[in-house]
């Protein structure tokens, strides 16, 4: 068996919420530390400053892992601080840094704290960029990125378009396709009355859930239009909103009343922590992402974790995620379209087929996946 190597991962971890980038970190890193290797992440004093932060709190209430090495370090906006981080990491020489790379605004920091421990030569630089054009963009994103891709020894991405995103920054660089792997650590499945019970939903509903941080790209206002459609009212379907909102609410709250469908959408919108989330897609029949851009989605891996069909918008990842009429349909951004297939869905009653189909696609998408990609770039000659 080889000898452990040092890895640090830089980013977002307990107890920050972060979303999906803290629980993927804390995910990756157990899965390096599976494959015997000695691990920590160095994660942020301050990740965003306050008046930057969309939601109500960025930390989280629940208890800390208790096997993870997690330091927290790293201010975002304070220049003597990567400084000083970049120092300290490169003293310790680890053999890997994984870097999470997913907004422009991160590259100052990222990049300046790669650059220090880059003087090490011995450290292999590896980033695993969810976006290197964002989503929202801005003035100087550009910028940012070029200088923090200048910094990288190499480039996992979790979507193709990402991959191709890259040459415009850099098209000699190792990198590698990984898609997204599962998230398998939010429990077990529970039966689905039980999960409705848990969160007092009509056990004579069926539940079409939108799950994750609200922001207007991710395309709520789609599906409320959509199941507005007529043709839907003949099935007992209700839509379970679960997230906090990142924007402003008021125009998605005047859209459910203008549409009618007050008393056929529930809407929790605190921050769902990690313990509850089997809940939501537990007590759910079909998860439906009608994103008008994305890159890739862990909402995607955390359905087929729980066994549960799709609708997922042709954009990013998503296509490459979910293959259409198999495990869930693959629609255009658009509000018929979004009807269409849950009608034919429910209609047709797919949910036992798709299910089985879930339970084998996602056999793809094991931890084992991401620390084969990462050592393929560790190994190559750039």
């Amino acid at each position: 068996m080889p000898d452990p190597r040092k890895v640090v991962i830089l980013g977002s971890a307990y107890p920050l919420r972060g979303g999906g980038i803290s629980t993927f970190n804390e995910r990756l890193a157990r899965a390096f530390q599976d494959n015997g290797d000695d691990v920590t992440i160095y994660n942020f004093s301050l990740q965003y400053p306050g008046f930057l932060f969309p939601g109500k709190t960025q930390y989280s209430d629940e208890s800390p892992p208790d096997d993870l090495n997690i330091i927290t370090r790293v201010n975002s906006v304070n220049p003597l601080n990567w400084v000083n981080v970049g120092k300290e990491i490169r003293k310790l020489k680890p053999d890997i840094l994984i870097v999470r790379y997913w907004i422009p605004f991160m590259a100052p920091c990222l990049g300046t704290i790669a650059r220090y421990i880059r003087k090490n030569k011995h450290t292999r630089i590896i980033a695993i960029t969810d976006n290197v054009i964002p989503h929202e963009k801005r003035i100087g994103d550009t910028m940012l990125t070029r200088y923090f891709v200048k910094r990288m020894h190499g480039f996992v991405t979790m979507s193709k378009s990402v991959l191709k995103d890259l040459e415009l920054f850099d098209t000699q660089k190792p990198r590698a396709f990984c898609a997204h792997p599962l998230y398998d650590n939010f429990g077990d499945i529970i039966p689905k009355a039980e999960a409705k019970e848990m969160l007092q939903l009509d056990q004579d509903k069926r539940y079409i859930l939108f799950f994750g941080f609200i922001r207007d790209y991710k395309g709520l206002d789609l599906l409320l239009k959509a199941f507005a459609d007529e043709r839907l009212r003949a099935f007992p379907l209700k839509v379970l909103v679960a997230g906090e909102f990142y924007t402003n609410p008021e125009p998605y709250h005047e859209l459910i009343r203008s549409s009618g469908i007050e008393n056929l959408v529930t809407m929790d919108n605190e921050f769902i922590p990690n313990a509850a989330v089997a809940k939501y897609f537990c007590a759910s029949d079909l998860v439906v992402q009608p994103y008008k851009d994305a890159t890739q989605s862990g909402v995607t891996q955390i359905a087929y974790h729980f066994d549960k069909p799709m609708v997922v918008s042709n954009v990013g990842a998503l296509p490459e995620m979910v293959p259409d009429g198999r495990v869930g349909y693959v629609v255009a951004p658009e509000v018929k379209q979004i009807a269409d297939v849950i009608l034919t869905y429910f209609r047709d009653a797919k949910e036992g087929e798709f299910t089985e189909n879930v339970r084998v696609e996602k056999k793809k998408y094991a931890w084992e996946n991401m620390i084969n990609a990462i050592n393929t770039l560790l190994n190559s000659d750039a």
